[in-house]
């Protein structure tokens, strides 16, 4: 039986999203304790069939730091349409990719079952695309009344994820001229045969206000009756030694002395890492990072982070909340603590309303207490996706 190719998608969020309301375009709203956006990356990045993610940005948001920085995804600036978009999605992957997903971010709830039945049609067909049957009486109409009926067989309701040959689909859209409905239009006018795969109701596309509650119940009746919930904590300690300042929780705060440590001594990022590690029982940093690899001296903790955000989601989790408390009796830790968790936020896609970062002091008793180091406890919740 031959195997479905491999694709890389193409993420369309150059799109304003006016009807959707808010003050944001809709792929940058929250859904889920998550941007839209994040939600549709997430469903081509964890798709073993996927093997590139590529995001058009309308021009204006390229620079900022709407976009979610996980899942990791290849940024490109679109144009005024969406055929423009498309076309520039294409040209950043050409001769890089057999084939492409073209799909519209504001498609969170796509299914892997959807993606895989796209690609299994690109076995022998140069596109594809899912679609509904259209099942309701349609009527044509004027003024506030019907005017007329039309057959609705052989009608469909188109969807995305769109599939197709990279170079067919690249010639199609630099050919076409106009504005496409979507990128099958684009492909037909090209001659080339589409083949078409089951949709899925769930499928939707946010249009409007009243689409994000019905996502939101949508993606509540998928989660499964008995959620893999995981718990993990994190404890670490760092001595002071040398130096004019210590690095926390990736923001440097000025102080006395500094934090010895083979790396950087992040206290807080090391704690939030075994936290996570531990939730997956995958060890500690020391077991990912050995400090006897010269490659770690002064490394920036936050990659050791990353590795274990990046880890969690390749095992099927998302990251639910995170809690960290540091204690010392200085420097205090108030004044940079909303810095703190904007840089943790930053580093694992987490939602700033997921993340606490506070302190406390050991009321002068122990290491803490004389001022000796800094000690770190974390828990954090891993939820299965």
């Amino acid at each position: 039986m031959p195997v479905p190719p491999t694709a890389t998608a193409i993420i369309v969020a150059a799109g304003r999203g006016l009807r959707a309301g808010g003050d944001v375009p809709k792929q940058w709203q929250p859904l889920g304790g998550r941007t839209v956006a994040w939600h549709t990356l997430r469903a081509f990045d964890s798709h073993q069939g996927i093997d590139r993610l590529v995001l058009v940005l309308h021009p204006d948001d390229v620079d900022t730091d709407l976009w979610p920085s996980e899942p990791p995804a290849d940024v490109v600036a679109g144009g005024a349409t969406r055929a423009v978009s498309v076309r520039a999605g294409l040209e950043a992957v050409e001769g890089q990719a057999t084939h492409v997903l073209i799909h519209d971010v504001a498609r969170p709830l796509v299914s892997h079952a959807v993606i895989d039945r796209v690609l299994a049609a690109l076995v022998d067909a140069p596109a594809a695309a899912p679609a509904l049957t259209v099942t309701d009486a349609l009527w044509t109409g004027a003024d506030g009344f019907v005017t007329g009926t039309r057959d609705r067989s052989g009608l469909f309701r188109a969807q995305t994820p769109q599939g197709f040959e990279t170079v067919a689909i690249l010639a199609a859209h630099r050919a076409y001229r106009g504005d496409p409905a979507d990128d099958v239009e684009v492909a037909m006018a090209a001659d080339l045969p589409v083949r078409i795969v089951p949709g899925e109701a769930n499928n939707l596309k946010i249009t409007g206000p009243d689409d994000f509650a019905r996502a939101e119940k949508l993606m509540k009746a998928r989660m499964p009756d008995t959620p893999d919930i995981r718990v993990g904590n994190g404890f670490d300690v760092h001595r002071f030694g040398p130096g004019d300042g210590v690095v926390l929780c990736g923001v440097r705060v000025p102080h006395t002395r500094g934090l010895q440590g083979h790396s950087d001594a992040d206290v807080g990022l090391h704690t939030l890492t075994d936290a996570i590690y531990g939730a997956l029982a995958m060890g500690d940093i020391g077991r990912h990072f050995p400090p006897s690899d010269p490659r770690w001296k002064g490394a920036d903790s936050a990659i050791f982070l990353e590795h274990a955000v990046t880890l969690s989601t390749d095992m099927g989790f998302c990251i639910s909340n995170m809690d960290l408390t540091l204690i010392c009796e200085s420097p205090k830790i108030g004044p940079h603590a909303r810095s703190m968790t904007s840089r943790v936020a930053d580093i694992t896609g987490v939602a700033e309303d997921r993340i606490s970062i506070k302190a406390t002091t050991s009321e002068r008793l122990g290491f803490t207490g004389r001022e000796e180091g800094i000690a770190a406890l974390a828990t954090v919740t891993l939820v299965g996706s």
